[in-house]
């Protein structure tokens, strides 16, 4: 049986100026997207790769090589995670990482990492520690602190039984900021691992920058 892995990369990125989309966009030698893929790809036993895409993005998916299964995205996170696990329903999965696809510093070792708190967890998810003051503000002033003891920023990769997360989804009555949002509302017991605070999310203009300054320290 396998660990699928579903990329996302429905979204237009709004956020982030430019003519194409922030998964599109150029970084270094390759798309934000085309490294991600790099790093699933570069592990062994992974698969099959799905990638949910927009279809106005046909042209730049059929680039990226003949091993993905496409999947049309929908209008919210939480209903193109919903295609890209159907489009997994008659393959021979037992697991499935799901990923933002404008996280292109995810690393093998992080991915290997998940697949090895697969064995003994049906959730497993990165995150880092939050180690910045953080405030409670109203109109412009700080209205209270806010303890940060027990607080993670969360990251994708987020992995799971497939079956888990399968049947998470289909009980969900809202849409959820993540996958890890889903499980939970489900009942689901969710393991943290550590993240990288490389492992970034391009989400605004200035992401692209501090990017940048992650390839030129990491490339070779």
């Amino acid at each position: 049986m396998q660990t699928a892995v579903i990329i996302l990369a429905a979204g237009r990125g709004t956020r982030v100026k430019g003519a194409l989309p922030k998964q599109w966009r150029m970084l270094g030698d390759c798309s934000v997207l085309a490294r991600c893929l790099k790093a699933f790809r570069s592990v062994p036993n992974l698969g099959p790769f799905v990638l949910v895409h927009h279809l106005d993005d046909l042209e730049q998916v059929q680039a990226l090589g003949t091993d993905l299964l496409l999947a049309k995205g929908g209008d919210t996170r939480s209903r193109s995670v919903a295609a890209g696990l159907n489009a997994l329903r008659l393959l021979d999965v037992k697991n499935v990482m799901i990923h933002d696809g404008a996280r292109p510093f995810v690393t093998p070792t992080l991915i290997k990492s998940l697949c090895d708190a697969l064995k003994i967890h049906a959730a497993v998810a990165p995150a880092v520690s939050v180690t910045d003051a953080l405030w409670l503000g109203k109109d412009g002033f700080v209205t209270a602190t806010q303890n940060r003891s027990e607080l993670f920023s969360a990251q994708t990769p987020q992995a799971f039984d497939y079956a888990t997360i399968v049947g998470a989804y289909k009980r969900a009555s809202k849409s959820a900021v993540d996958d890890v949002e889903v499980a939970l509302l489900a009942g689901v017991k969710v393991k943290i691992i550590d993240g990288s605070h490389d492992n970034i999310k391009i989400t605004f203009e200035e992401d692209f920058v501090r990017a940048l300054t992650i390839l030129n320290g990491v490339s070779t």
